[in-house]
């Protein structure tokens, strides 16, 4: 009896490991299908799907070193509509109060979208009036044109924050 709970015992634990062996083979391919697949910038400033796909690729790429559980991500939209400023006005608002509390250190904040001078304009607003050292720890990856870079590093370095800009 006791050979037999052994063998039995034994083929479980064989099974169980080729399955899992099985599982972590179907991971690493989705894995590569999911780096293969990169998303191209898109050329239409109106496909929200397609910027927040290649953003949220790019955002994916400057994850590292974030503790918390989920970034805060936004998608600045292009335009001069006014839902889009509307929408712009409800960010900068949200974005203004959270700089005003405070961000623990881990945290990642990320913007961007298909207009980089309207997502600069925003992020130099909304952290212009931040304290100095005040997000030491915090992440912050802005998706934009080199032509804006300069002037969004200006108002973000004070805060001792994590700066990555980006470049599309």
């Amino acid at each position: 009896m006791r050979k037999l709970t052994l063998v039995a015992s034994a083929l479980a634990l064989t099974g169980c490991l080729a399955l899992s062996a099985c599982n972590n083979q179907q991971q690493d391919g989705q894995q590569q299908a999911q780096q293969q697949q990169q998303v191209t910038k898109p050329t239409d400033p109106n496909d929200s799907k397609g910027w927040n796909a290649y953003l949220g690729q790019i955002m994916q790429k400057n994850m590292q070193g974030m503790s918390a559980p989920q970034p805060y991500a936004y998608m600045i939209p292009a335009g001069d509509s006014d839902d889009a400023k509307d929408s712009r006005d409800r960010q900068l608002s949200n974005v203004q109060d959270i700089v005003a509390r405070g961000v623990l250190p881990g945290n990642l904040l990320a913007f961007g979208g298909p207009d980089s001078a309207k997502t600069a304009d925003l992020v130099t607003t909304a952290f212009k009036d931040a304290k100095p050292g005040s997000l030491k720890g915090v992440i912050i990856v802005v998706i934009g044109d080199k032509a804006d870079e300069q002037r969004v590093n200006d108002v973000l370095k004070p805060t001792d924050s994590t700066i990555r800009y980006v470049q599309f």
